[in-house]
Parts: C-alpha cells; sequence; structure tokens
C-alpha cells in the first residue's frame, strides 16, 4: 500500500462524461483488491500514461520529439 506524501497535494476537479467514467469504474474492478478509489486510480493511470509518453520519446502533446 502506498503512502501518503507528507505534502497536501494541490486539489484539480475532473468531470468525466458517462462513457469514461464507466472505463474508469471498469479499471478499478480489473485491479487486485484492495480496489483502487477513483481518484487514486486516475492517479495510478496518470502515471502509467506519463511514463508511456516519457519512455516513447514524446514531448507532452502526443506527438515524437524531432530527433537530435
Amino acid at each position: 500500500m502506498k503512502r501518503r506524501p507528507d505534502q497536501p497535494g494541490t486539489l484539480i476537479g475532473v468531470r468525466l462524461q458517462p462513457d469514461a467514467l464507466a472505463r474508469l469504474d471498469a479499471w478499478i474492478a480489473r485491479q487486485a483488491p484492495p480496489f483502487p478509489s477513483r481518484p487514486e486510480a486516475v492517479r495510478r493511470l496518470m502515471e502509467i500514461g506519463l511514463a508511456q509518453d516519457e519512455g516513447a520519446g514524446q514531448n507532452g502533446d502526443g506527438h515524437r520529439s524531432p530527433e537530435r
């Protein structure tokens, strides 16, 4: 289980459409118990996406960075 950070983070509000919320809930249901909360699921999915983005050499807007 993850430990809470020593300092509080910045609260952001996210509004999801019903289809995106259903996909989030389905992802949560596929995780091993104890199931993450919706906020924890969003944090985990964000980390997964950012790690893939960084590993693929993308520049943050979904496009590959120019070769140097």
